[in-house]
């Protein structure tokens, strides 16, 4: 690539209700800013919280009004907000002036390359790509070789045989106190249970998980898909760019919730931090989910289309009751390639490093809570409490714990299921519909916290006052149809 280091001077001009509003703003404005009064002018019509808090306090309250009934003359002549109008053309006038003085040698990018991207985005042959990525990608690779493969080597064989029982004899053997051996090597031990279930259990369905995450990132997949399901987040009131936290939420929810900022409206992000808390589980808890039911395929097929279900008909309904249109969207689309080793690797490295730091002492701080609730009676009282809401699910009361574990983490929750699977304490209809419900079960604290820090306590509070029930519900109806219909799983 070339570059002429001598551009022409260009201005980039807006259409005549900006150009006219802009105008206008500049004889209102009477102090000397910093920048000009064009500038200033241009920001405010993009709703730069920042410049409006400045010239409100310079200019006061009577002035500012004309400036914002300008902004809203100017505003009626669109859908999208102002900021996506202005932006559209700046890049229009950038290409313009990048086409006079950049040459760009003839691409190197394959037609096989340039063809599968296109097949990517087409929905006649996108949706089938899809549905393939999802079926090796996540099912076969991360459900049933890291959930099922990998989980069997490390928790039935290296911990079930070898670790824990070491630990075990000599824990009671070095430390005579009931108590103590109870919070370290006793049913929810943290040995025996916490670091169990991190290492044993959860690393090995995050791991391949955040390998296939970083392959699929790598090769361009990612931007094409945002294409692809552009028309249809439309009809929930998102648009394509909502994927890039949708996406991250199957990583980690909690920074899915902050990526929401990347959406331009307020609406946007509140229905995208709704839809995460509700119907995208975490890589842990997909992980453990998808080998879970990986030996009942009927059962998967169904918790899919209902959580897909559940996605699509709540967000329809949240951008049914909330005003407003989506943004338009605009997404650069990058090449197709083979992924790169290293970058596949250095991504993986830094996703498993973050959960070693983020949520492996989460497991061992639920073991010590667990045991301080046990010691105290609270931990049992608890669990009574749980015990009508599975008998509604139609579930054992041994499936309460599992509960319980999903107040602190829904992966640990998921995990406290994958558990009593092993036990052969569940059947197929009984998997299924705890399964659906602790997918759409309360959000983790770390979510909660950063709900609370991006939307506000109050939004944060109603998001999960209505998740509870309705998961509960969701779970009740499904376990009253499977048994009315004898449908044996």
């Amino acid at each position: 690539m070339s570059v002429n280091i001598f551009p022409t001077e260009r201005t980039v001009t807006y259409p005549p209700p900006i150009e006219e509003a802009a105008e206008a703003i500049e004889t209102i404005l009477s102090v000397d800013y910093t920048l000009s009064k064009r500038a200033i002018a241009l920001l405010l019509l993009q709703h730069d919280e920042e410049i409006e808090g400045m010239v409100r306090r310079q200019e006061g309250e009577e002035r500012f009004a004309a400036i914002a009934e300008h902004i809203r003359k100017a505003q009626s002549h669109y859908r999208e907000p102002l900021s996506m109008v202005i932006l559209a053309y700046r890049q229009k006038t950038a290409q313009s002036l990048a086409q006079e003085v950049v040459y760009y040698p003839p691409t190197t990018t394959s037609g096989f390359a340039e063809w599968l991207g296109r097949v990517c985005m087409h929905p006649v042959t996108g949706i089938p790509i899809l549905l393939v990525v999802l079926y090796y990608g996540l099912y076969k690779f991360v459900g049933v070789f890291g959930g099922g493969t990998l989980v069997d080597l490390l928790e039935n064989r290296l911990f079930g045989e070898y670790i824990n029982p070491f630990l075990t004899h000599w824990v009671k053997t070095l430390i005579p106190f009931a108590p103590i051996q109870e919070l370290l090597v006793g049913e929810y031990g943290v040995f025996t249970l916490g670091i169990t279930y991190a290492v044993a259990l959860i690393l090995p369905i995050v791991g391949t998980f955040f390998l296939m995450f970083s392959i699929l990132e790598d090769s361009g997949y990612f931007p094409r898909l945002a294409m692809l399901i552009d028309r249809l987040f439309k009809k929930i009131g998102l648009n394509g760019r909502a994927v890039i936290p949708m996406v991250l939420g199957f990583g980690c929810d909690t920074m899915a919730t902050l990526v929401t900022r990347i959406l331009e409206t307020p609406r946007e992000r509140l229905i995208a931090t709704f839809l995460l808390a509700l119907a995208i589980p975490c890589s842990a808890q997909l992980g453990v989910i998808m080998a879970l039911l990986a030996s009942h395929p009927g059962a998967l097929l169904i918790w899919a289309v209902t959580l897909a279900g559940v996605f699509l008909f709540i967000g329809w309904l949240t951008a049914k009751v909330l005003p407003g249109t989506p943004a338009t969207f605009h997404m650069e689309i990058p090449p197709m390639r083979l992924p790169v080793l290293s970058n596949v690797l250095t991504k993986t490295y830094a996703r498993m490093h973050w959960y070693f730091r983020e949520v492996f002492p989460l497991f061992i701080l639920a073991s010590v809570v667990i045991w301080l609730g046990q010691m105290t009676g609270l931990f049992d009282l608890a669990l009574r409490a749980l015990t009508p809401v599975v008998h509604l699910l139609g579930l054992p009361d041994e499936a309460a714990s599992a509960f319980l574990f999903g107040f602190f983490r829904r992966d640990y929750g998921a995990a406290g299921l994958y558990h009593l699977q092993e036990s052969h304490v569940l059947n197929g209809r009984q998997l299924l519909v705890s399964a659906v419900t602790l997918t759409l079960f309360l959000p983790c604290v770390a979510q909660f916290l950063m709900m609370k820090k991006e939307r506000g306590l109050k939004t944060a509070l109603a998001i999960s006052g209505i998740i509870f029930p309705f998961a509960i519900t969701i779970g009740a109806i499904m376990n009253l149809i499977l048994q009315v219909m004898g449908v044996r799983l």
